[in-house]
């Protein structure tokens, strides 16, 4: 199966490609730039979703859900919201069809024409703000801390499966504050969940910091970001959250009463993730052999395969899986027993090789009589056997390792190929020659973001919450500059 996979040194974009549809995650659809989500793909998305709606839940946050349709006039409420998505939007103008009276087909009726046009969400602001009027009359109504896991329609023009589609499945929060000073903490908060989940569940190193004026989320104040680099040395923005200030609540008239009894706007923040994390997951770890999944997101964490001749050689084979795959379930591992008698057992270790499952178990005849079993590791594709009665622990510590070793590995790497410069010759340079994160001064204004991002498509991921405080020279200009910003070229 992995010689359907094109070489990462060869292709890396095709690649990627081909290991999304030969992994059987996702493959395009009859729509344009939309993609299908297949089970495996979407029991991965599933893993995703459920540590972080427990996480958000811990912080406080309750699910909501509100509408796919947007009314266009809410857009023209916030100026900065609605130029940075107007290019972007699915717009609803009828809500009928009939049959062509010349008989060519379906028809859109120009009698069932909308009153006012909708937009299918490019996000949900102006609708969750519009409806936060009616629920925050007094402070005793706030904060509200809402999410909600929903899907949403970006037009795009150039597509690729997870990492950028016209539809994509995400999650959105939305909050309501009192005080200013309480919406930083919770903008600030998000930003520090998604990089533990990065960190500790995708095993993927990112780096925390805030977003450039040009770079902010449309309506925001301030955007705070986590940023990882893919093998190819390119940056991918792996979730982002944003302070909105009172922009919205002044957009959409949302005020409280104090406890003073004056009148004021309330603050906001929003913040998300989306199916992209996909994308972040299986470009940081995978191989030329195929997926390569932390064990705490794989669907399947350990597949048990049995090796067999006859009917009695099964029948003792699986006895011994089933027992295993019993007691290794009793510890709270995922363990899919492969007992399908349409594929032999070599076809069976290149798809689960494929797929990315963290740990395979082998059992055949010989094992049963020597009471061992075959261990394999997918990360580094070693084997050892095992006594069958150490199985148990020894999965359990490999379920560890592996998770660590991924992340080691990948943070290593970005340590490898993050670059400090100086000059915008040696900018230049490394950017073509070695890629990855080049940490260089900026003299902080948009003229010289704009000027580097045309020249050497290269954008300033993000300004490092905790980095190299250092003042310095703009690499270009000479003006002084604080500290050192993070460029990339990105996904």
């Amino acid at each position: 199966m992995a010689k359907n996979l094109t070489p990462r040194k060869e292709d890396y974009s095709k690649w990627y490609n081909d290991l999304v549809i030969n992994a059987d995650l996702a493959e395009n659809s009859g729509v344009r730039g939309c993609m299908v989500i297949k089970p495996y793909g979407f029991a991965i998305w599933e893993r995703m979703q459920a540590e972080l709606d427990r996480m958000f839940k811990e912080t406080g946050h309750q699910n909501a859900y509100f509408p796919l349709f947007i009314p266009k006039s809410y857009f023209s409420k916030e100026a900065s919201h609605v130029d940075g998505f107007a290019k972007e939007c699915a717009v609803v103008t009828h809500y009928r069809l009939k049959n062509d009276e010349e008989g060519k087909g379906i028809v859109v009726d120009p009698e069932a024409k909308l009153e006012e046009e909708l937009i299918v969400r490019p996000t949900s602001e102006t609708i969750i703000w519009d409806t936060y009027r009616k629920w925050i009359q007094s402070y005793r109504d706030l904060p509200i801390l809402v999410n909600q896991w929903a899907n949403v329609v970006r037009w795009e023009m150039r597509t690729r499966l997870f990492l950028r589609t016209a539809e994509f499945l995400w999650q959105e929060g939305h909050t309501a504050h009192a005080t200013e000073k309480e919406a930083i903490a919770e903008a600030e908060q998000m930003m520090n969940v998604y990089a533990d989940f990065a960190e500790n569940f995708m095993a993927v190193p990112v780096v925390k910091g805030l977003k450039t004026e040009s770079e902010r989320f449309a309506g925001a104040l301030e955007t705070y970001c986590i940023e990882a680099l893919m093998q190819d040395g390119k940056a991918l923005q792996a979730g982002t959250s944003h302070f909105l200030g009172q922009n919205f609540a002044k957009a959409f008239d949302v005020k409280y009463a104090t406890k003073e009894g004056g009148l004021e706007h309330v603050w906001a923040t929003s913040w998300g993730v989306s199916t992209r994390l996909m994308g972040a997951l299986i470009m940081t770890h995978s191989d030329d052999n195929g997926l390569v999944l932390p064990p705490n997101l794989a669907p399947d964490q350990v597949v048990i395969v049995p090796i067999y001749r006859s009917e009695e050689q099964f029948e003792a084979v699986s006895k011994v899986a089933k027992e295993l795959q019993q007691q290794l379930r009793k510890e709270g591992l995922r363990v899919k027993f492969d007992d399908r008698d349409t594929h032999k057992p070599g076809w069976k270790f290149n798809e689960y090789e494929l797929k990315g499952v963290p740990v395979r178990i082998a059992i055949g005849p010989k094992d049963v009589e020597k009471g061992t079993v075959e261990l394999a590791r997918r990360d580094t594709l070693t084997k050892e056997f095992v006594p069958q009665t150490e199985v148990v622990e020894k999965v359990k510590l490999l379920m560890e390792d592996i998770q660590s070793v991924l992340f080691e590995k990948a943070k290593h790497y970005r340590e490898a190929h993050t670059t400090e410069v100086d000059s915008y010759e040696d900018f230049k340079k490394i950017l073509k020659d070695k890629g990855g994160f080049i940490s260089a001064h900026w003299d902080g204004t948009s003229e010289t973001e704009e000027r580097i991002k045309n020249e050497t498509k290269a954008t300033i991921r993000c300004i490092p919450l905790k980095g190299s405080n250092e003042a310095g020279s703009c690499m270009i200009t000479g003006k002084p500059s604080s500290q050192r910003v993070l460029f990339a070229k990105a996904y």
